[in-house]
């Protein structure tokens, strides 16, 4: 199979946040496409971590975002066509300990990348992500659109709209020209695959009360989110990445990724899917007030859809399916099967006639 026009073979992309959760698939991923891949974030923050079990030639560069000087000095050598930024402060609840940590590093993390992009030739096209969670939470029973308001009540939602507006005004101030690199932003929503490991995750806190025997505390049964496999979201970004490297302009703005609207579930309700393939998975409500998180939000993905020709892959149950078989197979044996699950995923794009499959 031909990916994405084959536009990532040889080249050199450089990828933020690749020690993360999606950022391991996406490297994971573009090692696959033939990309010359160079990682830069701070080294892996849980054990285990799913970049430390995947084979891949990406190189591995360890540094912080917030080190404009490191930044540049990694650019320079890198000398990138695409920049992937994923780097980030990730986590609602450790906003709220830590809220200078999210600040510092979303809003003057994301200026640095763009301001080392800016001075170097080679950089083509960047694409930076963001999260759904950048609009203003209304609790609407209707999706948010990429024209809605930015937002964000706690730390990491307000700090990922104050980086959608740093995008925004390098876009305006300095690449307008025809000739200047193109930048897109990418919002999606809760991902979830094989590989997490992070606090306050869903999944992830599921599977290590399972490690450790026990039923794990759930803060919100009834909030309703956007749930997606993460290679559902890395094809977005991956398909707007071979627009802006094809030198269309109309895509350097901001693009939802999200599932169909029937795949939004409450927590509950995926929890109960995850159990159908994993008995041992077990819960109970907590009965403690919780720092503010939105209870209701969509995203309205119908701009990709139309414009990029866009569709989300998997279900929800199939999402589910292969979240619970990855972790189960690493829970008995120790090793991965992300590279397995890739080809499971681009079999099954190719058979649902997706734009960027060739067959």
């Amino acid at each position: 199979m031909k990916l994405f026009g084959d536009i990532y073979r040889g080249r050199k992309v450089l990828l933020t946040g690749h020690t993360g959760f999606k950022g391991s698939w996406l490297a994971a991923w573009l090692t696959q496409l033939g990309a010359e891949v160079t990682g830069f974030a701070l080294a892996p923050s849980t054990s285990p971590a799913h970049w430390s079990l995947i084979d891949t030639s990406a190189t591995d560069i360890t540094g912080d975002i917030r080190d404009a000087q490191l930044v540049q000095d990694v650019i320079d050598r890198v000398q990138p066509d695409i920049v992937f930024h994923l780097a980030a402060q990730a986590l609602v609840r450790r906003s709220y300990r830590e809220p200078l940590d999210s600040w510092s590093t979303n809003v003057m993390g994301t200026a640095n990348i763009l301001e080392a992009c800016r001075a170097t030739a080679s950089v083509r096209a960047v694409v930076v992500i963001t999260t759904d969670k950048v609009y203003e939470n209304n609790e609407w029973p209707w999706g948010y659109r990429e024209v809605d308001r930015l937002g964000g009540h706690d730390p990491y939602s307000a700090s990922k709209a104050a980086s959608e507006l740093v995008v925004d005004s390098y876009r305006k101030s300095f690449w307008s020209r025809d000739d200047a690199p193109l930048l897109a932003s990418a919002r999606a929503g809760n991902v979830i695959g094989g590989g997490d490991w992070s606090e306050d995750r869903l999944v992830p806190d599921l599977v290590r009360a399972v490690a450790a025997g026990v039923s794990l505390e759930i803060r919100s049964p009834q909030s309703t989110r956007p749930w997606q496999h993460v290679l559902d979201c890395l094809s977005g970004y991956l398909l707007l990445g071979q627009r802006l490297l094809s030198g269309d302009r109309a895509a350097a703005v901001a693009w939802n990724f999200g599932p169909a609207p029937d795949d939004n579930r409450t927590v509950a309700e995926v929890l109960k899917g995850l159990q159908t393939h994993w008995e041992q998975l077990t819960w109970h409500s907590a009965n403690v007030v919780q720092p503010h998180e939105a209870n209701l939000l969509y995203l309205d993905c119908s701009k990709a859809h139309a414009q990029l020709s866009w569709r989300p892959v998997w279900t929800i149950t199939k999402s589910l399916a292969m979240t619970a078989q990855w972790y189960k197979y690493h829970h008995s044996t120790g090793t991965v099967i992300t590279d397995q699950q890739l080809q499971h995923y681009f079999e099954a794009a190719r058979d649902a006639g997706c734009v960027w499959v060739e067959a």
